[in-house]
């Protein structure tokens, strides 16, 4: 099925979570912003003059085919790569082009991947407090004592995440939406002011992909959510901005009735457009 197909159909569309206004005011403008950024690999232009900017507390969605940028994108904004051209800029003061990847997470920014990477043979409990943005050094970590505001910490996020009745469980057991969710969770200890979120509900169940969009509906103003995804049912349910990407440029941008309809993506995911 083509993307255009997947774009306006209507199919296992979670109507409970039709979004709603952010329930925290983002009028006080733009988080990230990407402008003019482009990038090559070996002669590809993988990023074409990216132009892009995400709103304090907004939930973005993020589409396109494969090789239209969306990983690469991800990449520039947590400093994995560097741009040949442009300016990225968190918030008006941190030029994340000057700043390597360890950093850019302190400002706040935490990236979850396709692929849950959690330590199976710890609990969901220490899990996330291994997560916690605290000082990681060994005699630091060594002496650490878990404090009550670190264990509210952890709990607030065991309920976010619905795992509270899982919390002395090894991770291991979990199934796989169940570490997609341990994952979110250990961003959040972090207390991050962007999520950038990679295929969340890949391989889910329809329950644990309906559990997700709640739970990435729930963050939306508490956080920015960037959230890259090829399923466009559960993107319809969640969207309330959809950015499409195509050749490393945005094509259109707008709700997702709006994508689905737009002249351009029309032309290009009909395959009237080599």
């Amino acid at each position: 099925m083509s993307l255009f197909e997947q774009l306006t159909q209507r199919d296992r569309v979670f109507d409970f979570l039709v979004p709603e206004p952010s329930p925290v005011d983002v009028r006080h403008g733009p988080i990230l912003y990407l402008e003019d950024v482009t990038v090559s690999f070996d002669g590809f232009k993988a990023i074409n003059n990216l132009n892009l900017t995400i709103d304090d507390g907004e939930l973005r969605c993020i589409i396109g085919p494969n090789g239209a940028g969306k990983t690469t994108m991800m990449d520039i904004i947590t400093g994995k790569t560097r741009p040949d051209t442009g300016s990225v800029w968190f918030g008006s003061r941190h030029n994340l082009l000057r700043m390597n990847e360890p950093d850019i997470a302190s400002l706040g920014i935490g990236r979850k991947f396709q692929k849950p990477t959690v330590f199976e043979a710890l609990s969901v409990f220490d899990n996330l407090e291994l997560a916690m943005a605290t000082d990681k050094r060994v005699l630091p970590t060594l002496n650490a004592r878990l404090t009550a505001d670190a264990r509210e910490r952890i709990d607030t996020v065991l309920e976010t995440i619905g795992l509270e009745a899982l919390r002395d469980k090894p991770a291991g057991i979990l199934s796989h939406g169940q570490k997609q969710w341990l994952e979110i969770g250990m961003l959040l200890m972090q207390k991050p002011r962007l999520l950038l979120v990679d295929e969340p509900v890949a391989g889910m169940t329809e329950q644990e992909m309906e559990r997700t969009a709640d739970l990435l509906t729930r963050l939306a103003g508490q956080q920015s959510v960037v959230v890259v995804e090829h399923d466009m049912g559960f993107v319809r349910s969640i969207a309330r901005t959809v950015t499409v990407l195509h050749q490393g440029s945005v094509l259109a941008e707008g709700t997702m009735d709006q994508v689905s309809n737009h002249p351009d993506v029309i032309r290009v995911y009909l395959g009237e457009e080599a």
